[in-house]
């Protein structure tokens, strides 16, 4: 694999947008959710960018690939959370298009990483 460093991956760079998208959006959030729900989602969508990293940082592909799993995992439970704060009414639908469209594109980056690295499934 031609990339030297995991700031190079799109999929490691926009899911950093992300996570500035979802601490911003959290920010709204009622102060007694600061242990529950604003904690979980901020660790979820850490762990992301987190995975991607640590991934490319192994030694072999199938380790990467098995990180980049762990990657998506975590983006689907922000997107979960994300539907949780907007049924709970802490956050208008509209505030979350921005981080939906990011979780998005971040999943296809994830999911076309992982083909290049092991080919189409």
């Amino acid at each position: 694999m031609g990339v030297r460093n995991y700031a190079d991956l799109i999929a490691w760079q926009k899911a950093m947008d992300l996570v500035e998208a979802v601490y911003i959006l959290t920010y709204a959030f009622p102060k007694e959710e600061l242990y529950g729900l604003t904690s979980q989602i901020r660790r979820a969508v850490v762990s992301i960018p987190s995975n991607i990293a640590e991934g490319q940082g192994r030694w072999t592909t199938g380790e990467f690939v098995h990180f980049l799993g762990i990657a998506n995992g975590s983006l689907r439970e922000v997107e979960t959370q994300l539907h949780v704060a907007v049924r709970l009414k802490y956050l208008p639908s509209v505030n979350t298009e921005l981080a939906f469209g990011l979780a998005s594109e971040v999943g296809r980056l994830i999911y076309g990483l992982r083909n290049s690295l092991t080919g189409p499934s």
